[in-house]
């Protein structure tokens, strides 16, 4: 018998003691989905909370096979917890996925089963054409679509989505991209760059919900800059063939 593929899915948290019941509640069915066909690997990643968030996934994850919790004494922000997620994943394919559930976990086997010879990334896209927004705030929205609609002119592709965290990565795609963003900015930096290299990337129309409990920690402000100063190395990259 052909030996199960291994999934890890790795889940950056930062003060979200408030929804950590509603993420085991929602993905743990998912994982018992996934673990008919696959060895599926759950690292989960609390980074630097200051309120109950690792007692909580303690509480909620701590005897599941096959899960990993691991503490960052200080906050890394997003960038930061998914480099740690990536250096401890061990499975063939790794999926990001947010703890806030915006997106429904069941997306995770609808991705992998789009996974295939043919393609290194998988990306969930609320703004495909197909896709769909539920409820969230529009000058979030108007911020997040209008960016990737501006990558997508500069790297001339069809790609509809370049801030969406909730993709499936393949083991050898995800080695060779060396991210150096440590902030939200660092889910959109990966996916240039997989680009840039030649990755082949699917995306799923998928439908994105605000989420239920909890507060964003995005930075809108921090956000923007971010953004601004890697379109101009993009732009400077074209001109110029300098480093991004």
């Amino acid at each position: 018998m052909p030996q199960k593929l291994k999934i890890s899915i790795i889940i950056p948290c930062f003060n979200e003691q408030e929804g950590i019941p509603n993420l085991a509640q929602k993905l743990l069915p998912t994982v018992e989905q996934l673990n008919n066909h696959f060895n599926t690997e759950i690292i989960l990643i609390d980074d630097g909370s200051t309120d109950n968030t690792y007692f909580l996934l303690n509480q909620h994850f701590s005897n599941i096979p096959n899960t990993i919790i691991l503490k960052h004494e200080k906050n890394k922000n997003l960038g930061g917890a998914l480099k740690t997620g990536f250096k401890n994943a061990t499975g063939d394919l790794i999926a990001a996925y947010d703890s806030d559930c915006t997106y429904q976990p069941e997306v995770l086997k609808v991705m992998i089963d789009m996974m295939g010879p043919e393609t290194d990334i998988i990306t969930v896209s609320p703004y495909h054409p197909k896709g769909k927004v539920n409820n969230v705030p529009p000058y979030r929205l108007f911020l997040s679509k209008s960016i990737s609609k501006i990558y997508g002119l500069l790297l001339h592709t069809n790609i509809h989505t370049y801030t969406a965290m909730v993709r499936i990565y393949k083991k050898e795609a995800l080695q060779n991209i060396n991210f150096e963003s440590n902030t939200f900015l660092a889910v959109t930096e990966i996916m240039i760059k997989a680009l840039l290299q030649g990755n082949r990337v699917k995306e799923l129309p998928t439908t994105l919900s605000v989420r239920e409990f909890g507060t964003s920690k995005m930075k809108t402000l921090g956000v923007i800059k971010d953004h601004l100063g890697l379109i101009t190395k993009i732009i400077s990259y074209k001109l110029f063939k300098t480093r991004i």
